[in-house]
Parts: C-alpha cells; sequence; structure tokens
C-alpha cells in the first residue's frame, strides 16, 4: 500500500508544472505582466535598484461589532467575484469561549465596490438565538477556527464546486478538511476526513488553483527549528494531496511567520504575492497598565507583529528580497498589541487604477475591526533611479506580443527611455535609446514608442533584452501585449 501511495504522490506532483528556469535559459515572457518584485527579469541594475513601496491608509471599513463576532475576528479573506466583493473572518470567540470548538463560526461581510461593507442577514444558523447573523459555517468544529475559502479559477471546476476551502486543525489529527459551494454562502463538505494532515495548522492556511504550475496549491502552517514557518502541497482534484514539502526563504534570518497569505497577484497570476503577519513573541510594547486601560485581554499584549512582503514563482521557494516591514504597526498603543496587523488573503482591485490590501487591527480589544490600505496597480515594487539617471538590462527573453506596455511614473524633469537589444546586448537598428521617446508622466499603461513606431510584430519569438534608461522615475511593470 505504500508503494501504491508513493506512486500516486509522484503522479500529483507530475501534474504541477513548475515556471522556474536557470540563469543560462531564455525566459518566455509570451504576453505575461512582469512586476518587479524580485531579479526574476533583471540582469544588470546600475544606479537603480528595486524598491519597496507602501500602501496608504484608507481608514476602518468594518468593524467587528456583531454580538457574535467578538474581539478575536481574524483570519480574514476578500475574495473579488466579479464586482462582488466577498469578505470571509472567524467570529464568536469572547473572553470565555474555547477555541476550537462550535462556539467559533465563519461570519461574512459583502460589498459592492470593497469599500462600503454590509453583514447581510442569511438565515443559515441559529446564533444567539436569532437567525438574523451573516454566519456562513456553524457547528462543524474546528474547521470554522481557520476557514479560508477562494474563487476557484481552475476551468474544468464542476458548476456546484465555483468556491472551495479549506479548514481545520491538527487537533484529533483531523487536519486540513476539504469544501464546496456554489455560491460563497451555503458550504459542504467535500470529503467527511482531512485531506492535508502532515502540518501545525493552527494559522490561516490558503489554497487556490495555479494557472501557471496547472494544480492546486496549498500553503500551511508548519514549524522548523523552533520558528512558524510554510509547508506546501499540491493537488490536481483537491482531495489527493502531494506529501508537504518545506517553504525556504534564500538567505534571509528566520522569522516567525504567523499568516503568509500567498496568493496569485491578479494581474500576473504567475506571481504569488505573500502578505502574511510577522510575529514577535515577548517583543512587549504596552505595560499592564496601558493594557488595562485599552480594555486590551490580558494574554494578547506581551508581543507585537507587522506585515511583510514576500513572493514565489511556484515551488516550494519564497523570496525575501525584501526584509523591511510592507506596512508598519500605526500610531497608538492599540497597534502594538500581539497578532494584530494581521493582513486578509487577497490583494482586489478596487478602482481603475488602484488595488486594495485589507488588515486585521486591534486584536483581542473591543475596537477590533477591518481596515483598508491602498496602491496604485502593480505598485508593490519598482525598478526606481534618482535624479542623476540610472538603468537596468534585462536578462534574455523571448516575447509574443506586438506592443511594449509600461506601468511608470516620473517627476516634471524626469524620463525614460527604452532601448531593444539582441541577446548578447547589441542596441537593434530602430530600437535605439535615441530611437526612444521621451517618455514623462504618470501612467498605468502607456505604449512605448520608437520613432513613431510602436509596432513589435518583427521581434516576436525573437531573443531580446531590454535596456530601460531612467532619470527620476520608477517603472513598476512591463507587458508585451497584442
Amino acid at each position: 500500500m505504500k508503494l501504491i501511495y508513493l506512486f500516486f504522490v509522484f503522479l500529483v506532483s507530475l501534474g504541477c508544472k513548475n515556471k522556474e528556469v536557470s540563469n543560462s535559459e531564455v525566459i518566455q515572457l509570451e504576453d505575461k505582466r512582469e512586476i518587479f518584485v524580485d531579479h526574476y527579469l533583471i540582469d544588470k541594475l546600475e544606479n537603480a535598484s528595486i524598491q519597496l513601496h507602501h500602501p496608504n491608509d484608507e481608514g476602518i471599513v468594518m468593524y467587528f461589532d456583531k454580538p457574535w463576532e467578538g474581539v478575536f475576528c481574524t483570519y480574514s479573506t476578500v475574495i473579488n467575484d466579479n464586482g462582488l466583493y466577498r469578505a470571509y473572518y472567524r467570529g464568536g470567540l469572547s473572553v470565555d469561549n474555547e477555541p476550537y470548538s462550535n462556539e467559533e463560526f465563519t461570519c461574512y461581510a459583502e460589498s459592492k465596490d470593497g469599500i462600503h461593507w454590509y453583514k447581510p442577514d442569511l438565515g443559515l444558523y441559529e446564533i444567539n438565538g436569532t437567525l438574523e447573523n451573516n454566519v456562513v459555517l456553524a457547528n462543524e468544529a474546528p474547521v470554522h477556527h481557520n476557514f479560508s475559502p477562494f474563487l476557484d479559477e481552475n476551468p474544468n471546476a464542476l458548476p456546484d464546486q465555483k468556491f472551495k476551502a479549506l479548514g481545520g486543525t491538527i487537533r484529533e489529527k483531523i487536519g486540513l478538511i476539504p469544501y464546496t459551494s456554489p455560491d460563497g454562502i451555503h458550504w459542504k463538505k467535500l470529503t467527511d476526513g482531512g485531506v492535508i494532515k502532515e502540518g501545525a495548522f493552527d494559522s490561516q492556511n490558503v489554497s487556490f488553483w495555479s494557472e501557471s504550475e496547472q494544480c492546486y496549491v496549498c500553503y500551511f502552517r508548519t514549524f522548523s527549528n523552533g520558528y512558524r514557518t510554510v509547508s506546501r502541497a499540491t493537488s490536481t482534484d483537491f482531495i489527493n494531496w502531494s506529501e508537504p514539502v518545506e517553504m525556504t526563504y534564500g538567505d534571509t534570518p528566520p522569522e516567525h511567520l504567523y499568516t503568509q497569505q500567498t496568493s496569485p497577484y491578479f494581474r500576473a497570476p504567475h506571481i504569488y504575492v505573500a502578505i502574511g503577519g510577522r510575529f514577535m513573541p515577548g517583543r512587549q510594547v504596552l505595560t499592564k497598565e496601558q493594557a488595562e486601560e485599552l480594555n486590551v485581554n490580558p494574554g494578547y499584549f506581551k508581543d507585537c507583529s507587522d506585515a511583510f512582503f514576500m513572493t514565489s514563482r511556484g515551488g516550494n521557494e519564497y523570496d525575501r528580497t525584501f526584509m523591511e516591514a510592507f506596512i508598519r504597526p500605526g500610531i497608538g498603543l492599540d497597534n502594538w498589541v500581539s497578532r494584530s496587523n494581521y493582513p486578509a488573503l487577497n490583494v482586489v482591485q478596487t478602482g481603475p487604477e488602484e488595488m486594495s490590501i485589507y488588515v486585521n487591527q486591534d486584536y483581542a480589544q473591543p475596537t477590533a475591526h477591518l481596515r483598508r490600505y491602498s496602491m496604485r496597480l502593480d505598485g508593490f515594487t519598482s525598478v526606481s533611479a534618482p535624479y542623476s539617471g540610472g538603468e537596468m538590462i534585462t536578462k534574455p527573453f523571448s516575447f509574443t506580443g506586438n506592443q511594449l506596455e509600461i506601468n511608470y511614473s516620473t517627476s516634471a524633469a524626469g524620463e525614460i527611455r527604452v532601448e531593444i537589444q539582441d541577446e548578447k546586448g547589441v542596441p537593434l537598428s530602430g530600437y535605439t535609446l535615441e530611437d526612444s521617446q521621451e517618455i514623462i508622466g504618470n501612467e498605468i499603461s502607456r505604449i512605448v514608442h520608437w520613432n513613431h513606431t510602436k509596432d513589435l510584430t518583427e521581434l516576436r519569438g525573437k531573443t531580446v533584452r531590454l535596456r530601460i534608461s531612467m532619470k527620476d522615475a520608477d517603472l513598476y511593470s512591463i507587458r508585451f501585449k497584442n
């Protein structure tokens, strides 16, 4: 039986297509958008660097103020379902409740713009003597402790399984139990038992359909050398999963990653962004008296947390180019308590030029809430050059589009120029820096021209490089589009 199981795991692993390439290979960009969150496309930077940008605080969008929600609401997920925004989060725990029990629930809210939220009365479960509540899952402990849904982008997904989710813990060796739903409201178990059992799971364990790897992927809590870490498993059917593989983080110091929130970036789904909660156990800011004044639960003020940013392109490797906080705790002692500042799963578009990130704050306090932060599209990072000027040269690649689109900003005195070279770095006639238009402005989408031409049809499929000259400018993304 063990040999049969190992053979099955091998077959599952074959179903996932890892897109990683070595430095000696030509990168196949096709028509995919590239954001500069790592050095995947970058060969050289001269007087330029990759900069991490920080979101803008747009304020509170939802208080967890219903009697069945409570101060320990957390593990939020936000899904953009074709313009209907859905939020899921854990509720139900008060100071005296028992975690991992049926005193926890999965709560739900909706929005038409991702900014203004309401909690519908769903009438699915009687909570506190009433059916007028926003609970979508109850009485199935310990699943709702960390129930984490996603909109299944698998083109072969069944219509009644449009949404999928995993939830559960290691207690009683249950593991992660799969659920499905046709509408994101009515959920049912896909199997009676857990489908991933080798892990710790006492966090938000996230899953999704990977377009680039052509399989389901799950990232979940494990422990390694005393640190809260992440492992991943893959599946072609959401039921049978590969053996867990521990994630790596490059040459970076270990940290407690309490949540990781790995998900495909919606404008470049081959790149997974992980905007999670970094936990600093024992790093205490508040005194006991200050905690009492804020009415913080006594067990939740002796640590602090912030939000980090890392990425992956599949496989078991995270890229932690940036060790600095992505979102620092805000002004006020209420932001410096244990397990606060945990980002919700997913980044969603909330305007023509804007995307939003949501963060659980004021954890274990009567003021517990969900807060929105905004950024420009693709604006996690950029290749940035100062007033004195700089440039980036890419690795060799090929593309399938016929126009080069860039997302960029310059100062009034700044500029960007683009040169296309052959794979050895020789400028191509008609596409040199001298032929390039001087690009000035601040746009999400700008088509690059050379001597009044923008058509790159003759270069499709050929191996080329880009040399991008910049002055007081930021380049957020590029794409060879049709």
